[in-house]
């Protein structure tokens, strides 16, 4: 999957965003060993300072962890991970939430689409 990168914040930030999400995601599993730093950067198509940078926070924030010799590796701690893919999605509904209401749209009405979407692929699925 491309990192799709912008000017408009800084980059390691946007690296830190992409690896935490491949963690919650599961394309890393607790435990999981990382590629290298210059893996990653010539990955990213960043420079490898820059990714350095963002492992470091991520190490800092007690995602990742490094072992001396061995490299950095995901944090086996599975609530802390929970704990972060719920708050991502509850940053997601909320935004969504506010999308919608710029749209015209109350809770209600939007509760009652998004019912609506499931439905119809539910249906859609078993058909």
């Amino acid at each position: 999957m491309p990192w799709n990168l912008d000017d408009d914040r800084p980059i390691y930030l946007q690296l830190m965003e992409r690896i935490q999400h491949d963690i919650i995601s599961g394309v890393y599993k607790p435990g999981d060993k990382i590629p290298s730093v210059r893996d990653l950067a010539l990955d990213a198509a960043v420079n490898p300072n820059t990714m350095q940078k963002a492992l470091s926070e991520l190490e800092r924030a007690g995602l990742v962890y490094s072992q001396r010799t061995s490299g950095r590796f995901i944090t086996e701690d599975e609530k802390m991970i929970k704990k972060m893919k719920m708050e991502l999605a509850s940053e997601h509904i909320r935004h969504f939430f506010d999308q919608m209401h710029h749209l015209g749209f109350s809770d209600g009405e939007t509760l009652e689409m998004i019912q609506e979407t499931i439905r119809g692929n539910n249906n859609a699925t078993n058909t």
